[in-house]
């Protein structure tokens, strides 16, 4: 079986990015990611920022798009993930006046299920990325079940981030196999075993990623993506310490 590739969410090191684009990308091809997963692109158009991956070696694993541009300019979304061969488009997060209740959620639902139409007649693959919020109580269910029981599988899809959903009381493993085949990009993220419970390198926390490696390899994922969204390492040293882990399970 063929190894899932694994990719660098670009937020993790978003300061460094801020000082030099295109250094820090290259530092991330140069530490053997696969590929990176977009959140900003350096003042860089599709064109530009296409030539600086193809010429690292990196492929776009998805591509983050904030939610006001997918409900309004879904068209220049479309030509710029097109254009920079990407084929997922990712939807961060929603905002918090829209899912206050299962009404809300069942409509943000059908919003992103236009969207996610949108995408796939034009070849494209649109994901939601969860946080711990879509686990919270609704009206006798959670915002994560409401969203995925009110959309279609083939137009919303998720990028399921597994620190987030452990934080959030259930568990990636456990969804992998709730939802096969509707889960493509996985975000690798650990969680410290102290009482604050924040954000740690693949590896160097408490969560179990064997399991979800194990319920990945049949459920129809495409891309590992690491993701830290604050280090208390130095970011480039972490992320690297993140795939250097990766490296010794075998997964890269």
């Amino acid at each position: 079986m063929a190894k899932i590739p694994v990719g660098l969410q670009l937020y993790s090191v978003r300061d460094q990015l801020k000082e030099d684009f295109q250094g820090t990308v290259r530092s991330v091809a140069q530490m053997g990611y696969a590929g990176v997963e977009l959140a900003g692109y350096g003042g860089l158009n599709a064109k530009e920022l296409r030539a600086l991956l193809d010429g690292l070696g990196l492929q776009v694993a998805g591509d983050h798009v904030g939610f006001d541009r997918l409900e309004n300019q879904m068209d220049d979304v479309i030509a710029f993930s097109k254009e920079l061969g990407t084929t997922y488009v990712v939807c961060p997060s929603v905002p918090a006046a829209r899912r206050q209740d299962a009404a809300g959620w069942k409509q943000l639902a059908a919003t992103l299920n236009e969207i996610g139409k949108k995408c796939v007649d034009q070849g494209l693959q649109f994901c939601y990325h969860n946080h711990n919020f879509e686990f919270a109580p609704v009206d006798g269910s959670n915002g994560f079940t409401l969203l995925y029981a009110n959309s279609d599988p083939r137009y919303v899809k998720m990028e399921l981030d597994m620190y987030w959903a452990q934080k959030g009381g259930d568990n990636a493993a456990a969804i992998l196999q709730r939802y096969p085949g509707r889960c493509p990009i996985v975000h690798l993220k650990d969680m410290t075993g102290d009482a604050e419970q924040t954000f740690a390198e693949v590896g160097e926390g408490v969560l179990n990623f064997q399991q979800v490696f194990h319920a990945a390899a049949t459920g129809g994922v495409a891309w590992y993506v690491v993701e830290q969204d604050r280090c208390r390492r130095p970011p480039l040293e972490s992320v690297q310490l993140s795939l250097q882990h990766l490296r010794e399970w075998g997964m890269v």
